[in-house]
Parts: structure tokens; sequence; C-alpha cells
């Protein structure tokens, strides 16, 4: 289903009433009028009773119905795909023929206009790698099952894209082609293991015992993980639901293993989401034909306990193998697709998703009832009288629904989603700055400050107060593509009605802190006003390096700006109030009581004073030596203004000597204009120096 808005333009008539100078027009303006309709596709293969297709018809020929009310065909289109078609001519096998990309870019599923039908006449098959659901083994076994397809299978009209999830987002990494050398390219570079993920833990009476070495219930990640691969699945969904063509979307996996009850809400929402965008799911069990023993193979450990000996081990390890196909059995027959399991010739499940897709009609209608209420509407399409056959379509698809009606489970899942999107969505406008300050010769705390601009944020009157409700979500990965750490939170900002008037002058501030390893990261962070629906998307990489290895300068951390210190009851400047008491000793930016707010846009007002803190490291030694600490303004490469340098000699009492670099610089003998801020910290005693400059503005 797709939502179409269509504008009408309507220009009225001015009177014969003549209008003086001082009177202003009436009516005479353009009037703009909004409607919108939701456009409804299905794709409907009709046979006779010998089972051939049955070709020649037209819109006339077909009645549909949705909820029993009659709709207006507007759009009907009839794909003509070859029974059995001729092979295409094969590549050639040779390595050298076939170039392999020395990294894989990633591009998306070009849509069509509305109501327009891009790919006449051909089969559209999506290959869709879950590489966290799969060994290594078994990644390999499916992509060498994807090339011999490509080589000596794919029919002419075949287009195929290639898909991935690695753990992160739905990677496109080709769109709809039948450039086969392009295709076996990008396998052959998939082959080499470029951004492999990690796979998917047990935790019952099969799990080897790893002598309690963590606290925490492996269950609970895999209710998590199981989620996120469903959620993967309804994005990929998504992106193929751009197009009005019927299409088959051939999944990967070695098993898919749900936890109870605990993914059925995701499971249907993936299952809904495929069903809406005409997708059936065709997955192949990338384990083949398993011959295990009762207690596991050579490359498991041993499960450990009494359940080895009373035969639970081997009861709960063949249990979780059925279940995890079950799931793939699911997820094809929902949604008119076929699993291949237990076979080792993993090509017969592409065939049969290729063989399935014959020549069907597509009809398309602009649905009378315009509601977004979210509940399931029942299509029924029939024949005209006198003509007999069978007809496969869609029984019907869930409407879409407005934000105002989101449960928490549907608010919850638009966020995975979001999260999960190659394309950040931009709604609100998100300002981020990443610190790190060296916390022991290993760790590091990275503060995270994120800053909304208040005026685009919906207030609700609720028991006679003003308030505003944030959702936030984030995570953050190493350069590998692995998730390191995430955040979940919901901010209620309870304001007075002095700071409610002030709000569409002043940011919203949400801060929230990780402890992370040197090494190069990457965050993505979303937020969501939680009245209207709106997301905002901030996603940048950083760099933490290893302090502890550098000689020939003095160790610095980040260099934090800014021009106001608050105090935590300040919900204007601060979305984290009630987590004062919680908030992280570790935290540099909190003194007293007050924490020191980052200018994350870096611009400063002359009438307030700027702050700068950073931290300045001397392991390895007795005592702390003192340090000389100065900041400099340039403009156009001049000296603008200096100050006058600060003597620091007080160190934290800990193995870094930490060194705290404290100034409290005011901007009245600056003019209004961009600079280059830059600090500057010498050591004497030792010889060394650091150096630090970024941009700044001040403005009056």
């Amino acid at each position: 289903m797709r939502a179409v808005t269509v504008s009408l333009l309507c220009l009225a008539v001015a009177s014969a009433q003549q209008i003086g100078q001082n009177t202003q027009p009436v009516g005479t303006g353009p009037a703009t009028f909004t409607a919108s309709a939701q456009l409804v596709i299905e794709t409907v293969v009709v046979t006779g009773k010998n089972g051939v297709p049955v070709t020649g018809l037209t819109a006339n020929d077909f009645i549909v119905t949705e909820n029993g009310v009659p709709q207006t065909i507007r759009i009907f289109e009839h794909q003509d795909l070859p029974r059995d078609p001729a092979a295409a001519p094969t590549v050639r096998s040779e390595p050298e023929h076939i170039h392999i990309f020395d990294k894989l870019g990633t591009t998306h599923i070009s849509p069509e206009t509305s109501g327009s039908i891009r790919y006449k006449d051909r089969r559209l098959l999506a290959l869709y790698f879950d590489v966290t659901a799969m060994q290594p083994p078994d990644q390999i076994r499916a992509l060498n099952a994807a090339k011999t397809f490509i080589r000596t299978q794919m029919q002419a009209p075949d287009l195929m894209a290639i898909m991935r999830y690695t753990g992160g987002a739905v990677e496109v990494l080709q769109d709809f082609t039948d450039d086969r050398n392009r295709l076996l390219s990008i396998i052959g570079t998939m082959i080499v293991g470029e951004r492999e993920g990690l796979d998917v833990s047990t935790s019952d009476a099969s799990a080897a015992d790893a002598g309690a070495a963590f606290g925490q219930d492996d269950s609970e990640f895999n209710i998590f993980n199981t989620d996120r691969q469903l959620s993967a699945l309804q994005t990929a969904a998504g992106m193929l639901g751009q197009l009005n063509e019927k299409k088959s979307l051939i999944y990967f996996a070695g098993g898919l293993r749900l936890s109870g009850l605990n993914n059925q809400a995701q499971l249907h929402a993936t299952i809904n989401a495929a069903i809406r965008a005409g997708v059936s799911f065709w997955p192949i069990d990338a384990r083949g034909l398993v011959a295990e023993a009762p207690l596991g193979d050579a490359t498991k450990g041993s499960p450990g306990g009494i359940g080895m000996y009373t035969g639970n081990s081997a009861l709960a390890a063949a249990t979780n193998f059925q279940q995890s196909q079950d799931t793939l059995y699911t997820l094809a027959s929902d949604t008119g697709g076929k699993a291949l399991l237990d076979y080792n010739d993993l090509t017969k499940g592409i065939v049969q998703a290729e063989q399935a897709v014959t020549s069907y009609y597509i009809i398309g209608y602009y649905t009378t009832n315009t509601a977004l209420d979210g509940k399931f509407r029942r299509v029924k399409i029939t024949l005209t009288a006198g003509l007999s056959a069978s007809l496969d379509y869609r029984q019907g698809y869930y409407a879409g629904k407005q934000f105002s009606k989101f449960t928490s489970v549907d608010k919850e899942r638009q966020l995975e989603d979001a999260l999960m999107l190659g394309d950040p969505i931009t709604e609100l406008t998100i300002a981020m700055e990443v610190d790190y300050f060296q916390l022991n010769r290993a760790e590091y705390f990275v503060p995270v400050v994120v800053k909304i601009p208040g005026r685009e944020l919906a207030l609700v009157k609720r028991r006679g107060g003003e308030r505003t409700l944030i959702d936030f979500i984030g995570e953050v990965k190493d350069n590998y593509g692995s998730t390191i750490s995430n955040v979940r939170d919901k901010v209620n900002i309870k304001l007075s009605d002095s700071t409610a008037s002030e709000l569409a002058k002043r940011p919203i501030e949400y801060d929230t802190g990780f402890t992370l390893l040197p090494g190069k990261y990457s965050i993505k962070f979303l937020a969501r006003d939680d009245e209207t629906g709106r997301i905002g998307t901030y996603q940048t990489s950083f760099l933490i390096p290893n302090l502890s290895k550098e000689e020939r300068r003095i160790p610095i951390s980040s260099v934090v700006l800014s021009s106001q210190r608050v105090d935590f009851k300040d919900a204007l400047y601060n979305a984290v109030k009630d987590k004062a008491q919680k908030e992280e000793p570790s935290n540099p930016l909190v003194e007293n009581g007050q924490k020191l707010i980052p200018s994350v846009t870096r611009v400063f007002s002359k009438s307030r004073e700027m702050f700068i803190y950073l931290q300045a490291y001397e392991p390895g030694i007795d005592s702390s030596r003192p340090l000389i600490a100065f900041v400099s303004f340039y403009r156009t490469h001049e000296k603008a203004w200096e100050s006058q340098p600060l003597k620091v000699t007080e160190s934290l009492k800990n193995r870094l000597k930490t060194m705290p670099v404290k100034f409290g610089i005011g901007l009245e003998a600056l003019p209004p204009g961009k600079y280059d801020c830059q600090v500057s910290v010498l050591d004497s005693t030792g010889q060394k120096a650091a150096f630090w400059r970024a941009p700044i503005a001040v403005v009056p």
C-alpha cells in the first residue's frame, strides 16, 4: 500500500467591487486544498484448470471489493513471464574475468513513481544474506550457491538484487540488474569475508559449559538479536515495497529461533510488512542436511551438568534445531513462499522462487476507506460472470496508522526500524558532540551530548502543566560493524510557564556516556518527539586515540568549549535532570553539582563567559610536573587575542596524574565573526607540548 498526496490549486475570481488603496483584498489569493488517497496494489495469478496461466484478460474482467465495498480499478498491467524460458548465456568461469571489488559499496532500491510499472515482464529476485544468523561455513555455502545459480541457472527475464544484514543497517549491495558479471563480482567480494557479523548464541541445556564466565543469561541477548533479525527482514521488505511488481526475497540463514512468545510481536510485524509490500519470503537453511551427534560435534564444548546423562541435552539440541527451522517455515508459508530445509543443493531454493513467479496481473485501486486506523482490510478479487479460473492473491492488508494511534509496541518498533535504515530520517534537527577522557591506561569515558532546537518540539498540557516527551535510541559500533554499546531512553520533560515560553528560543539537551577502549567507532543516534512522531538522526564516526602510547607530545583529552554551567534542576537545558543523583562519578564535566554544557554548535555570545575544559595526563612519574596553558584566537591567520598563561600544578590522585585545565574567558574584546580557537599546553620540564584548534563563531 502506498500513500499518495494530491494538491489542487484553485484561483478565486475577484468580484467587481472596487478595492481602495488601504483595503486588503479578499479572495484574490490562491487557495490550496490537500487530499490524500491510499493506493493499494495487488498481484494476481490467474490459472486455468490445467494449471496454465490465463492471459488476455482486461480490467473489466475483474471485480475488486474491500470489506465488501466495490473498488474502482485505476492501474492494470499484465506481466508476461515465460513459464520455462531458455537460460541466458553463461558467463565465463575463469576468475580473471570476474573483477572483485576492493570494497563493497552500498546503494538503494530505486523506487517507482506512483502507479508506474518499471520492470515490465521481468522477474524480481532479491538475494538476502543474514550474516548474523549463519556460521562462516554456512555463509560460504550460501554465497557459492548464489554464484552457481547466477552462472548456470539465471534466466533471461530475471533481475536480481543483493542485500545483506550484518547486525547494523540493511545494506543494498546491488539494485535489480541482469548484469551477471557484476552480480558475481559482488558475491566474490562477500566471499572474502568483508564486514562479517557475529552469530547468535543460545542458552539452555544444550549450551556448552563455560564455567559461569558471564553473569547475564544469554537468553536475554537472544530475544534482542532475534527481534533485530526479524526487524531487518521487515526493513528489507519495506525497501522492496517501493516496487509494484511481484517480489521474491530469497532469505539465506542458518536457522532463526524464536525465544518463546517474546518475539511474536516482531514476527507478526515482519510478516504483515511483507504482505503489504507484495514480498514473498523464500527462506533457505544454509546448514543444509545436518546429521549431528547427540551432544554436538568436535567444534562444540561439552554441555556439562546432569543433562548430558539424562538425555536432556541431546533433546534440547534437537528441539533448538527444529524450532529454528519452524520460524523459517512460518515466514515462508505466511507470505506465499516456500522454505528449503534439510537439502544440500541450496540453489534449488532459488530455482523454486524463480519458477513460482510466472505470468500475473497487477491491479491497483485507491481505497474508498481513507481512515489510517491500522485495521485489517479484507480484499476479494473475482472474475466477471462467464469466466472460470483460479486466482492467487493476498487476501487483505493492514491499513496505515497515524502516530497518535500507535501502541507502545508500534512506537518501539518504529524506532528500531528507523535505527536500521540506511537512509537516515531527518525530520528533527539534531546536533551532537562526542568527547573522550582517559579513566585508566585502558579505558576512556566518552560523554555524548545531543542538542535539539526547542522550537521543533511539541508541548502538551497535562495536569495543569506543559511537558514534552522525547524518545532516544542509539548504538555505538566498532570498525568491524559490531555493536559495542547502546542506549535507549525516554525523557519526560516538565516545564513551568516561564521555561515553556522560552522553549522556542532555546534547545533541549540530552547527555549520556559510554566506557570504551581506544579505537575507531561510529555512533548512530535517534531522537523522536513522542507527541508528533517526528524523528531526527545523527550519525558520525569518531576516534579514541591510545594516549598511553603518546611519547612525543603531552597526552590530552578532548577540549570542551562551553558558555554555561547549569544545575541538574534546569530541565530546559538538561533532559536527564531526574538522573542527577545517578550521574557517573567519572564524568569530568560534573563538578560540585554543576554540569558544564558543551557548546555543540560552538557559537558564543560576547555577553557571556566562555568556559574551556580539558585534561592533561602525566603517567609513569612519581609527582606531577607543572604545566603552562593558554588560549589564542586567530582570525584570517592573524592572532586576534591571547589569554594570560595559566600555571597548572594540581593533579588528581590517580595513576595517570590527571591534571584538569580550566579557563574562563570573557569575549568582550573580540568583534563578532569567525575565529580559530587554539589551546596550547606546555611542559617546560619535559620539553613537550600539545596543541588543539577548532573553528568558533562569536555573535553579539
